[in-house]
């Protein structure tokens, strides 16, 4: 399952690429349109903000902005800097590959067969959108 994080990032963000202006957009204001503790949000926000997809603005009139053209945020990136590896298990993650403990023989898994059309499916649907492509 999608974790909260990525769930609320993703909402954060298409909040943040509905804006009319790119002007900051206040924590509380996110939180209560989205529905997400602003606690939460802000550990979310700030790792957006260190990863280049936000900018912050501090004082009176400050908050979060895209700094990317919505357009240019791919999903697949996004997705990966909150969730991790796209794969469900590890011996099928191109980025994060580490073999299965129980198994003998990955090349004949049933498991790892199936996981990998799952990530190869996952992928090209993250990899052909942008977050323009989601929230308009």
């Amino acid at each position: 399952m999608l974790s909260k994080k990525t769930k609320y990032g993703i909402k954060a963000l298409t909040f943040l690429a509905r804006q009319e202006d790119q002007t900051p957009v206040a924590i509380a204001d996110i939180a209560k349109s989205e529905n997400i503790s602003i606690k939460f949000l802000e550990s979310i926000l700030l790792l957006l903000r260190h990863s280049g997809f936000l900018g912050a603005k501090k004082g009176k009139g400050g908050g979060y902005y895209l700094i990317k053209e919505p357009k240019d945020i791919n999903m697949a990136k996004v997705y990966r800097i909150l969730e991790g590896p796209i794969a469900l298990l590890p011996c099928a993650s191109h980025n994060f590959y580490e073999p299965c403990d129980d198994c003998t023989d990955e090349a004949t898994c049933a498991v790892r067969r199936l996981m990998t059309e799952v990530r190869d499916n996952t992928l090209m649907i993250l990899e052909n959108n942008s977050l323009a492509d989601i929230a308009f």
